[in-house]
C-alpha cells in the first residue's frame, strides 16, 4: 500500500532540529560502509550467500529480543506487506551487491551504486506522491556527475576481465533494486518504528535466502565469524538510524546524502584492503560532497512544510 502526501514527523520538529535527520542519515551511511568492508572480507572467505545469510540471522538474534522487550507487537496486514516487500527486495539487492563487491574495489563499487539515488527521486514522485524540487534534482545530478568522473577514470585505465564484467553486471542489477529499496524505506518508516523495521528486515531477508542453503552454504572459520558478527551489529545500527531519519524527512532530502557513502567506502577500502584512490576518484568525491551540501541547505520556507 502506498501512502500519498502523508505528513512526516519533520513538521513537528523544532526548526533547530530540522537538520538532525540528515546528520543521522550520514551516521547510518557510515555504519553501512563499515559493514560493507567487513562483509567484503567475509564474502571473500565463504561467499556472498553464506556471509549475508549469517549476518541477517545474527542481526535478527540481536534486535528481535530488544524489540519484544520494548512492547513490540505483530504488525497489521498492510504494514506486514511493506515489511515483506522491502525484505525480499533487500535480500536480492544485498546478495548481488556483495557478489559484486568481491570482484570490485570497495569505493568503486559504492560509486557505481550511486545511480540508484537519482532513480529513487523519480520513483518517490511516482510511488509516494512527493514533489521533486529543483534543488534536489540539481544535487542528485551533481552527485551523479561525480560518480561519472570516478567511473571514467577507473574504467579508462584498466582492462576488464571476466570477474570485473560479472561484478559490474551484478552491481547494475543491485542498483535497480537499491533505488526501489530507498523508496520503500521511506514508505516503511512512516508506518513502523526503527526496531520493528530492523527486526523484520533481518528476519525476512534470512527467510528469503535460507531455501538455498543446501546448495550454497559454507561454514565459516572462527575469524570469519567475527567479521560477520561485526557486520551484523553495524547493519542493525544503520537500519535503525536510517528508519528513524526517513520517518522525519522526505526521500528527496535524504537520498542525495547517500552519496557520502563513497567517502566512507574510500576510507574503509584503504584501511581494510589498501585500495588506492586516483585523481579522478578525488575529483569525483569533491563533486559528491558539493551535491550533499546543496541537498542539506533547504530554503527556510521549505523547511516549514
Amino acid at each position: 500500500m502506498t501512502r500519498r502526501n502523508t505528513p512526516s514527523m519533520a513538521s513537528a520538529m523544532p526548526p533547530e532540529h530540522r537538520q538532525l535527520p540528515i546528520l543521522v542519515t550520514i551516521v547510518g551511511i557510515a555504519l553501512f560502509a563499515a559493514m560493507d568492508a567487513f562483509m567484503k572480507s567475509a564474502s571473500m572467505a565463504v561467499g556472498a550467500y553464506s556471509a549475508l545469510l549469517l549476518r541477517n540471522t545474527i542481526g535478527l538474534a540481536l534486535v528481535a529480543p530488544l524489540w519484544l522487550a520494548l512492547g513490540g507487537r505483530w504488525p497489521r496486514r498492510h504494514v506486514l506487506r511493506i515489511h515483506l516487500k522491502r525484505g525480499v527486495v533487500v535480500a536480492f539487492m544485498a546478495l548481488t551487491f556483495f557478489f559484486a563487491l568481491v570482484r570490485l574495489p570497495l569505493a568503486e563499487a559504492i560509486a557505481l551504486s550511486f545511480v540508484a539515488p537519482l532513480i529513487a527521486l523519480y520513483l518517490a514522485a511516482i510511488l509516494l506522491g512527493e514533489t521533486i524540487e529543483r534543488r534536489a534534482i540539481a544535487a542528485a545530478v551533481l552527485g551523479l556527475a561525480g560518480v561519472a568522473v570516478i567511473v571514467a577514470g577507473k574504467l579508462g585505465t584498466e582492462e576488464l576481465d571476466r570477474d570485473a564484467v560479472l561484478g559490474l553486471s551484478a552491481m547494475a542489477f543491485s542498483t535497480l533494486l537499491y533505488a526501489w529499496n530507498l523508496v520503500i524505506q521511506r514508505e516503511q518508516a512512516l508506518v513502523a518504528r526503527p526496531l520493528e523495521v530492523a527486526t523484520f528486515q533481518n528476519g525476512i531477508v534470512a527467510l528469503t535466502l535460507v531455501p538455498l542453503a543446501p546448495l550454497l552454504f559454507t561454514t565459516p572459520e572462527v575469524a570469519t565469524w567475527g567479521q560477520i558478527g561485526a557486520a551484523a551489529l553495524l547493519a542493525t545500527g544503520a537500519a535503525i538510524a536510517l528508519a528513524w531519519a526517513y520517518a522525519r524527512a522526505e526521500t528527496q532530502v535524504l537520498v542525495p546524502v547517500e552519496y557520502s557513502a563513497f567517502l566512507w567506502a574510500a576510507l574503509f577500502g584503504w584501511l581494510f584492503f589498501r585500495e588506492e584512490l586516483g585523481p579522478g576518484t578525488v575529483a569525483g568525491a569533491v563533486l559528491i560532497v558539493i551535491g550533499c551540501w546543496i541537498a542539506a541547505r533547504r530554503r527556510p520556507e521549505q523547511s516549514a512544510l
